[in-house]
């Protein structure tokens, strides 16, 4: 009887299903519940492939909220090759091919084109149009400007037009507007304003390498740039009073390029306290591929020391054994060691050291007086001369680094301005004058505020005392809580150690070489033989010239390499951001 009933309940409940099944609200609701299936299907389908899509082949690595570093690589500073991007663009359509599926968004997807997009137009030969346009689907034209750039073939032009004498002699025209404003088609035109560029250099004609006010460098700097200039551009290189010193850069082993610098810095100083045109010769570090026509010169990375026809007329006198007897030449071999690296500071303009602004700051304080007050600001001064202006290699060489390590963020910064279909929709872009001529004076984008921190350890400790990344990271919280938007860190260290130490700090972006670095204790001349001349010259170089850049820097003031950074920084607007060092000086 049991059974009977069971069967005929649920016949029952089977007649009372079919008829509510039959009515039209309960149709809806089955369709509601099919299509949310296949909504949650398609969205798991989704989230396992995130990840796995993005933009690989850079030479620079950056950690974010966790992120494991690249590997490392022999290579570093490498200018992306067109084959290189290929073979990526290749890889992207297998994957969206085998998986069947497409990237995290459109917009994931556009960023990667446009970074992509931007970064073959750095390789060594520039795609052409047609294999450009066949290669990304867009015309170079279409291309949006991209602020993390530099001209570099405007700048150098620029540049050389502000480094040379015009004809008869006349000065360099600084005493006119800045960048590539002198360079604007009315003022060839102008006769009131070619008169103006034609007058002699005066008291207000400040080189236009000098960034910011007095106040912004130290003592003096604007006019001890100026005078170091025009003491190095002779107006005739053959009058018979012009004296010359020729030297070349030192090449010893065991010295760093930051001995090579400093060294050079003490040549400077007796060439203008004898009266002398200093010419530099063989630079060891430039004689590499990469330097192509001007191998084994500092012209390969920076402007040279004085004009060609000084040059030309030194190395004539070389030959010249009346030249040598008169004095006219000396050589470095004409001094010893200890007058060039400890050479006497020029008096000309009086001691400004004396009245540096105390803003370097070691163990919680001011150094407001230490020894060798003289060599830190004569330094300062050196380096900064000789590094006045960068060649179209050096731009080159800081372009590709920061493409690689913020080119991602650039391209979602312009995207967000451009139509949301682009490249789909795209707007031709009408250059005003504005843009050409002073919009581009404007240095390249960088994620600001920027902290520069220079990690030295290794074989340094002989001559320094050496302390841990964790001492580094304190003095970056020091300056993050009184700015606690700084999030950004460029750092620069030869340990693998250092590296590997970034990722117990999260809430850091950190930027870095993708170099293989030391794992355990070697020498530095070891470490740079390792690398090859080219590598150990070129990443150096570019961490020390965006540690310049940066509105903070953290170092060590025992090395030399962050002895110069400072009086570089010091030297361009920087004072006033002061300078956190784990350690003094050793000669202090």
């Amino acid at each position: 009887m049991e059974p009977t009933n069971q069967k005929f309940l649920e016949r029952v409940v089977s007649q009372k299903a079919l008829q509510m099944g039959s009515s039209f609200p309960c149709q809806i609701c089955v369709v509601g519940f099919l299509c949310g299936v296949c909504l949650t299907s398609l969205f798991l389908a989704v989230l396992t492939s995130v990840g796995t899509f993005g933009f690989t082949g850079i030479s620079f690595s950056s950690l974010s909220m966790g992120n494991s570093p690249l590997n490392s690589s022999s290579e570093i500073i490498n200018v992306i090759t067109s084959s290189d991007y290929q073979s990526k663009v290749k890889e992207t359509a297998r994957w969206v091919d085998s998986k069947g599926r497409e990237p995290e968004s459109d917009d994931d997807e556009r960023v990667s084109l446009l970074t992509e997009a931007w970064g073959a137009l750095l390789a060594d030969r520039e795609p052409e149009e047609s294999e450009f346009s066949k290669r990304f689907g867009l015309s170079k034209s279409s291309l949006p400007n991209t602020p993390h750039l530099e001209n570099c073939k405007l700048s150098a032009q620029v540049n050389k037009h502000l480094d040379t004498r015009s004809g008869a002699g006349r000065f360099p025209p600084w005493t006119t507007w800045k960048g590539s404003l002198n360079m604007y088609p009315a003022t060839e035109t102008d006769k009131n304003l070619r008169s103006f560029k034609d007058q002699p250099v005066s008291d207000g004609a400040y080189p236009p390498w000098i960034v910011g006010s007095d106040e912004e460098n130290y003592p003096l700097t604007r006019k001890v740039q100026r005078d170091i200039w025009i003491h190095q551009h002779p107006v005739n290189c053959h009058d018979p009073n012009i004296k010359f010193l020729v030297a070349d850069w030192e090449k010893l082993p065991g010295f760093g390029i930051g001995a090579q610098f400093a060294g050079m810095a003490g040549l400077l100083a007796i060439a203008i306290n004898e009266k002398r045109v200093l010419v530099t010769g063989y630079f060891n570090r430039a004689d590499h591929d990469g330097c192509k026509a001007s191998r084994g010169s500092w012209s390969c990375y920076f402007f040279l020391e004085t004009s060609q026809e000084c040059r030309d007329r030194a190395f004539e006198l070389i030959t010249n054994k009346e030249a040598w007897e008169k004095g006219t030449i000396k050589g470095k071999d004409s001094y010893k060691s200890k007058e060039i690296w400890t050479a006497k500071v020029p008096r000309e303009w009086g001691d400004p050291w004396s009245y540096l602004q105390p803003t370097t700051d070691i163990n919680g304080s001011l150094i407001a007086v230490h020894h060798k007050m003289d060599r830190r600001w004569w330094r300062a001064q050196a380096v900064r001369y000789l590094m006045r202006f960068q060649t179209e290699y050096t731009c080159g060489l800081l372009n590709v680094a920061r493409h690689a390590a913020f080119g991602k963020e650039a391209a979602k910064m312009v995207l967000a301005s451009l139509d949301k279909d682009w490249p789909k929709v795209i707007t031709n872009q009408l250059n005003s004058e504005i843009e050409e001529f002073v919009w581009s004076n404007h240095r390249p984008w960088v994620p600001r505020p920027l902290l520069s921190m220079h990690v030295r350890m290794g074989d340094k400790a002989c001559e320094m005392k050496v302390v841990e990344f964790e001492e580094y990271m304190e003095l970056a919280h020091r300056i993050q809580m009184r700015f606690p938007h700084l999030k950004n860190v460029w750092l620069s260290t030869e340990m693998q150690e250092v590296i590997d130490k970034t990722r117990s700090y999260p809430h850091w972006n950190f930027y870095y070489t993708n170099v293989t670095r030391q794992v355990g204790n070697v020498s530095m001349a070891t470490y740079e033989a390792s690398l090859g001349r080219k590598t150990s010259t070129n990443y150096p170089l570019v961490n020390f010239l965006m540690a310049v850049e940066s509105d903070f820097f953290i170092g060590a003031l025992g090395s030399t390499w962050c002895f110069l950074i400072d009086g570089m920084r010091n030297t361009g607007g920087k004072v006033m951001a002061g300078y956190l060092s784990v350690n003094k000086d050793r000669f202090w």
